[in-house]
């Protein structure tokens, strides 16, 4: 696999979690990368992307919880989530755009329930 997510599990509200996603050497570390989620019945939905610069781009209804970041090489890219809430319970999936393909993880599940 390209992009390689864990981290997930079973988080009781108010909590908080670090996803990682590990990315094959044969994704460039000057590449943009994205988180997405997906929640059960839900259309899958762009959480956070940051650059190759480590400019970070956040969905509004995320930007006050989430942060997203990476290591200095380029990988691991990390989405640490705060004060998590049941509406947070989904599969997380890491990303990006390659050759003008889009590399999808097999994602990672996040529960959140007390």
């Amino acid at each position: 696999a390209l992009v390689v997510e864990s981290g997930g599990g079973l988080v009781q509200p108010g909590g908080s979690l670090t996803l990682s996603c590990t990315a094959s050497r044969r994704i460039p570390s000057a590449i943009s990368m994205s988180w997405y989620r997906q929640a059960p019945g839900k259309e899958r939905e762009l959480v956070a992307s940051i650059t190759s610069g480590g400019s970070a781009n956040y969905a509004d209804s995320v930007k006050d919880r989430f942060h997203i970041s990476r290591a200095k090489g380029g990988s691991p890219v990390y989405l640490q989530i705060n004060s998590l809430n049941v509406e947070d319970t989904g599969t997380y999936y890491c990303s990006t755009l390659m050759g003008g393909r889009r590399i999808w993880g097999q994602g990672t599940q996040v529960t959140v329930s007390s």
